[in-house]
């Protein structure tokens, strides 16, 4: 059996997509969340867009993605890891919405570092003798 920690980013996202798959076939928009913490994800999933109700009920979603429509997302999806420079922490998120039978996305990539771990790499007197120059 594999571990998540043998498996490529890109493989992991392919894999958030088949997960979200029945879920994307019922939505024409909304936010795909992907949290990376040491290059493998964590935590992921959809914030949708707001329903809308009148009288007192919610109208019911007829249509959502199409199989081509999700593939395309997909691929876009991981077209986007090309840009993920350096950093192992952080969020991916992709907000997408159907537009004339198409799929529109905004990839929006987040890098998380932690200070803690900055100074537990670096050597102590590497940070107080540069801060010298600049405040001493």
């Amino acid at each position: 059996m594999l571990k998540t920690e043998q498996l490529s980013l890109a493989r992991q996202m392919d894999m958030v997509f088949k997960e979200l798959q029945e879920e994307l076939s019922g939505l024409t928009s909304g936010t795909v969340f992907v949290q990376i913490r040491n290059n493998m994800i964590g935590k992921f999933g959809i914030r949708h867009n707001p329903l809308s109700g009148r009288s007192g009920r919610f109208t019911d979603v007829k249509e959502g993605m199409t199989d081509g429509q999700q593939s395309s997302f997909r691929l876009m999806a991981l077209e986007s890891l090309k840009y993920k420079r350096r950093w192992t922490h952080g969020e991916i998120s992709y907000e997408f919405a159907i537009r004339q039978g198409m799929v529109i996305v905004d990839a929006t990539l987040e890098s998380n570092y932690n200070m803690a771990n900055l100074m537990i790499r670096s050597p102590r007197n590497a940070y107080a003798e540069s801060s010298e120059q600049f405040f001493g």
